[in-house]
């Protein structure tokens, strides 16, 4: 699919996104210069209407957004450019135009549940009653699960082998907790590992 540049002026907002979170960073144009400049050399190059040029995201601030994969809407009129981010977007000084540095996904979620539970104390709660009975036991359990799901690796049975998978996930997570990691802390040992 190609963008259709004669819909609007030559002009087609692009919906700038961040490839490892979702999160939506920005909103921009581009001609179709701009457009084959982005595709060309991978750094979003927008059409600034303001200055009547090509404008590449990051020229003055060094914040540059590297395009991961770019996405043509089904009407061939809206750009979606998932990128990575080299430091924050906003000219404002915030992470996004839309706000602060946003965490998504489920297990996210989860990692704030299993906080709130901690944090709240919550009575009847695997979560806290398993956090109460400290460290040792914690990480006991993560390498029991790390051990059923070796074992559930080498069967067939798909069904427990996702469950094992589960498992070990969620007390891996009741186990940073009580380290005071977070999610995002070993994200950002992964991210260093791969650049």
């Amino acid at each position: 699919m190609k963008p259709n540049f004669n819909k609007s002026n030559g002009l087609i907002p692009v919906i700038i996104q961040d490839e490892a979170t979702l999160q939506v960073l920005m909103l921009g144009y581009m001609n179709e210069e701009a457009f084959e400049k982005t595709k060309k050399e991978s750094i979003v190059t927008f059409y600034s209407r303001s200055k009547e040029r090509l404008w590449t995201k990051g020229e003055e601030s060094g914040s540059f957004l590297k395009v991961k994969s770019i996405q043509i809407d089904c009407d061939n009129d809206t750009i979606l450019v998932k990128v990575q981010p080299k430091n924050i977007v906003c000219h404002t000084g915030s992470f996004s135009c839309f706000g602060e540095k946003e965490n998504k996904g489920f297990l996210y979620e989860l990692e704030q549940k299993i906080s709130q539970r901690i944090n709240d104390k919550t009575e009847n709660s695997y979560t806290y009653s398993l956090y109460q009975r400290g460290i040792n036991k914690m990480a006991q359990k993560v390498g029991e699960e790390a051990v059923e799901l070796v074992i559930e690796a080498k069967d067939n049975n798909d069904e427990l082998f996702k469950n094992e998978s589960a498992d070990l996930l969620y007390h891996f997570l009741v186990l940073l907790k009580a380290k005071n990691f977070s999610l995002e802390d070993i994200e950002q040992v992964l991210k260093n590992r791969v650049q």
